[in-house]
């Protein structure tokens, strides 16, 4: 089984040469190679590294540098920014880059951006143009991100995070999966895939988390394993979970047969990216 994150975060210390645009609780770094030495040693062959949009926000130079060091190891993405009229432009030499699988948007509440945002829809419409897969962070406002998938039906999305608000400390809210409802409704919109990114920060029980498993089971079967992301949020649910503790509930829970496990934690991924390890080796 080849086991595929579907989202990371690696960066460089906050130094005067790559400055944070914020300091979130994150490690003080987690470089490429850190990364690969922790994914080797939780048995990860590939990650899907999202350039972190708190530290860098749409610049993705140092993913592009990491890619370059670990080629069989890393696909790449980076947000695009909504009020740059000449986003298709990015997009599309973004596209050009080696180890480039898609681009991402932020879409909390707080963006204040409706679905029919012009932004939204340049970058959906470029997307689309150059079968570039458009990552969504959603969280806390997945009417709107609902609605702009069906505005654009031309446009694969890959939902982040199940669509749920994640903590960025323990414990999880009393109704971490509220919206779960809305999830699942949401998969009957065939343009779109899920990450089940970060789940384990969703508990409100201790390792190995046995809480997630029916919510979860609810969203596998209306999405169906091949439209089903595994992913841990490495670095980003650091002060949450370990990355250990996002990986071994996955690989040893009775709940996933051989077969769910292995499209879960790895082919779901390389075929929504198009991207393997093996593959990329």
């Amino acid at each position: 089984m080849t086991i595929i994150d579907s989202q990371v975060h690696c960066y460089e210390a906050n130094t005067p040469k790559r400055p944070w645009a914020t300091v979130p609780n994150w490690p003080a770094h987690v470089t490429g190679d850190e990364m690969v030495a922790a994914m080797d040693k939780n048995g990860i062959d590939g990650a899907i590294f999202i350039s972190a949009f708190a530290m860098y926000r749409f610049d993705g130079s140092y993913a592009t540098e990491v890619q370059r060091a670990h080629p069989d190891r890393f696909a790449i993405i980076k947000p695009v920014d909504p009020d740059d009229l000449a986003v298709a432009d990015v997009i599309a030499d973004w596209k050009k880059t080696p180890g480039t699988v898609g681009v991402r948007i932020m879409l909390p509440k707080e963006s204040g951006r409706s679905a029919d945002d012009p932004g939204l829809a340049r970058i959906a419409k470029a997307a689309a143009a150059v079968d570039c897969p458009l990552n969504m962070l959603c969280w806390g406002n997945i009417d709107v991100g609902t609605a702009l998938i069906d505005r654009h039906p031309n446009t694969r999305f890959i939902v982040d995070h199940l669509g749920l608000v994640q903590p960025h400390v323990p414990p999880a809210a009393p109704d971490a999966w509220g919206d779960l409802p809305k999830v699942l409704e949401l998969a009957k919109r065939p343009n779109a895939v899920i990450k089940v990114s970060g789940a384990c920060t969703l508990s409100h029980q201790p390792f190995p988390f046995p809480d997630i498993w029916d919510p979860l089971a609810r969203v596998f079967d209306a999405w169906g394993f091949d439209r089903c992301l595994w992913g841990t949020d490495w670095t980003r649910a650091f002060a949450v979970v370990n990355l250990e503790q996002a990986v071994e509930p996955f690989r040893t829970t009775d709940r996933l047969t051989a077969d769910e496990r292995a499209m879960l934690m790895g082919g779901a991924c390389a075929k929504a990216y198009g991207w393997s390890p093996r593959a990329a080796g």
